[in-house]
C-alpha cells in the first residue's frame, strides 16, 4: 500500500510538470503589472478563416497576432507587444483595432465568464459589456464587408530562434532585431503609436538638463601651462653692403644718426681726401717738371761752353 501511494504521488508530480510546460500563465514584464503569460518558446499560430488575424490554438490563453503585434485579452483588458513573450503594453478599449474586436467567440481559448450564452461564430458583445458610451464612440464596429478584408501581416518567424535564455529582454535589443529581420509596415494607427512608444529612443530615460557641466576630477586638476612657442628668428641681411638694419623700438637708437647717413658722410670725406691727394700729386709733378727743365737748361749751357773751347 505504501509503494502504491508513492507511485501515485510520482505520477501526479509528472502530470503537474507537463501541465506547467503546456499551460501559459501570460505573465507580463510591465512595472507593477502581471497578466500571467510566460511562453517558453514561439507559439503555434493559425489564421482565423476570413479574418486577417492569427490565434494560438494550443495555448490556454486569448492569444492573437494582428498587423505586426501580438494581442492578449486577459482580465478584461487588452495588451499588445511586438514580441511573443512581452514586455506588454495595455491598450484602452477605444484603441483596440476593429479586426481584433471582430474575432469570433470560439477562437478565445480562455473566454471570460460573461462570454457564456453568446454566439460562438459572432464577435463578443463589446457594446453590451463596455456600455453605451463606448458603443457611441465606436459605431459600426461589428459590421464590415468580408470580401474586402485586408491581407494578414506576415508572421515574424525570425523570433523562433529566440527562446528560453536567448529571449531578448531589453526593449532596445528587441527593436533592433525587429528592424533588422521584419520589414512589415503596420496599417493601424494604434500599432504605429505602440511601436514609436517602445522604440529605443523613447525607452531610454532622459537626463534632466544641467545648468552647468560639472568638471571631471581629471579636469579639475591644474594643468601645466604650455610655454608660448617662439617664432624662429628672421634671417638678418649680411653686411656686405656695409648697411645695417635700423633698430625698431629703442628711442635712444632712434636719436642717433642712421648707419646709412654715417656711410654717406664717410664717403664724402673719402672723396674730399682723394681730391686732396690728387692735387698733391699734381703739385709734385709740376715740381719735378720744373727741376727737369732747369737740368736741361744746364746741360745745354755745358754743350755751348765745350763748343767755344773747341
Amino acid at each position: 500500500m505504501r509503494y502504491l501511494l508513492i507511485a501515485l504521488w510520482m505520477l501526479l508530480g509528472s502530470v503537474t510538470c507537463a501541465m506547467a510546460q503546456v499551460s501559459v500563465g501570460i505573465g507580463v514584464n510591465l512595472p507593477g503589472v502581471s497578466i500571467g503569460i510566460n511562453l517558453p518558446a514561439y507559439p503555434e499560430l493559425v489564421l482565423v478563416p476570413g479574418y486577417p488575424v492569427y490565434y494560438a490554438p494550443r495555448l490556454q490563453a486569448n492569444f492573437f497576432f494582428y498587423d505586426g503585434l501580438y494581442w492578449v485579452y486577459q482580465d478584461d483588458d487588452w495588451y499588445a507587444s511586438s514580441w511573443y513573450n512581452g514586455p506588454w503594453g495595455r491598450v484602452a478599449p477605444d484603441g483596440v483595432p476593429l479586426f481584433i474586436l471582430r474575432i469570433p467567440v470560439r477562437y478565445y481559448r480562455q473566454p471570460p465568464v460573461y462570454f457564456r450564452g453568446w454566439r460562438p461564430d459572432a464577435p463578443p458583445r463589446w457594446g453590451e459589456h463596455w456600455g453605451g458610451d463606448w458603443q457611441q464612440r465606436r459605431p459600426g464596429w461589428d459590421r464590415w464587408d468580408r470580401s474586402v478584408a485586408p491581407r494578414p501581416a506576415p508572421l515574424p518567424i525570425y523570433q523562433r530562434q529566440y527562446s528560453g535564455e536567448r529571449y531578448p529582454r531589453a526593449v532596445d535589443q528587441q527593436q533592433a532585431l525587429r528592424i533588422q529581420n521584419y520589414r512589415y509596415q503596420p496599417r493601424e494607427t494604434v500599432v504605429q503609436q505602440h511601436l514609436q512608444q517602445h522604440s529605443p529612443a523613447q525607452s531610454r530615460p532622459q537626463r534632466p538638463p544641467q545648468s552647468q557641466p560639472q568638471p571631471s576630477p581629471q579636469q579639475s586638476q591644474p594643468q601645466p601651462q604650455s610655454r608660448p612657442q617662439q617664432s624662429p628668428p628672421s634671417a638678418q641681411p649680411r653686411e656686405h653692403s656695409g648697411v645695417r638694419p635700423a633698430p625698431r623700438d629703442s628711442p635712444r637708437q632712434q636719436a642717433t644718426p642712421q648707419p646709412a647717413q654715417r656711410n654717406d658722410r664717410e664717403s664724402d670725406r673719402g672723396q674730399a681726401g682723394n681730391k686732396g691727394r690728387d692735387k698733391g700729386d699734381q703739385g709734385d709733378k709740376r715740381d719735378r717738371g720744373d727741376k727737369g727743365d732747369k737740368g736741361d737748361k744746364g746741360d745745354k749751357g755745358d754743350d755751348r761752353g765745350r763748343g767755344r773751347e773747341k
